[in-house]
């Protein structure tokens, strides 16, 4: 049991970085390709100083990385399978979206 903890919250933490739709956008963004900021910036239509704190955020969740490239700073996905494990759960969701059997959703706001 002890090994389940750690697993839990590394998922907590995951969906905490999922919560935001800007630090999704990133994550999608770089799942494509390495970016520095500026560019993410622009591609996003956000400023730098609020995709610094979503970059930060996404750092300290563990899902990016920052790579000095000369005198700027290059992000990337922490770990290529983040890119696999992001395209998994988008298509998983949007199936679970057009699946209304739902009885509850509507008056529930549920699903």
């Amino acid at each position: 049991m002890l090994t389940i903890a750690p697993e839990i919250e590394v998922l907590a933490r995951f969906g905490r970085a999922l919560a935001d739709p800007i630090r999704c956008r990133i994550l999608l963004a770089l799942r494509q390709a390495p970016a520095h900021p500026a560019d993410l910036a622009e591609l996003l239509g956000i400023s730098r100083t609020r995709l610094s704190n979503h970059l930060a955020c996404l750092r300290d969740c563990g899902l990016v990385v920052a790579v000095p490239v000369g005198r700027r700073t290059r992000y990337e996905l922490a770990d290529p399978r983040l890119g696999h494990a992001l395209d998994d759960l988008r298509t998983a969701v949007v199936a679970v979206a057009a699946d209304s059997t739902c009885p509850d959703a509507v008056d529930k706001n549920c699903c």
